[in-house]
């Protein structure tokens, strides 16, 4: 059955306050909701609820966006210091970097023996 509203008195437009705007306008954009149905649910028209977002958009504050932050800067690939490359008797080399630790370089030194 139709549901009939009589709008009495010289105003025949109906308000919306505007927490009611912006709950349609959120109902209507959900995941999965289909703004048709949230129009006829409502009774209002489709292109108000889309008006209704639009001026909502337009006067949004712009202090509450989003934002991403990228890190632009180039990565820097460092080549490791060599402190000390010794030679060993079958042809090898060993290098031992400066960041090593001295316990490190140690056992290493400590194994060529």
């Amino acid at each position: 059955m139709a549901q009939v509203t009589i709008l009495a008195g010289p105003e025949r437009r109906r308000r919306w306050s505007d927490e009611q705007r912006e709950q349609i306008v959120a109902e209507a954009f959900q995941s999965g909701a289909r703004v048709c149905d949230v129009a006829r649910r409502h009774d209002v028209a489709r292109s108000q609820i889309y008006e209704w977002r639009q001026v909502m958009r337009r006067h949004a504050d712009p202090a509450f966006v989003p934002a991403v932050l990228v890190d632009e800067r180039p990565q820097q690939v460092c080549e490791p210091v060599v402190a000390a490359v010794f030679d060993l008797p079958d042809g090898g080399r060993l290098k031992i970097f400066a960041s090593a630790s001295p316990a490190l370089a140690a056992a290493a030194l400590k194994a060529m023996r």
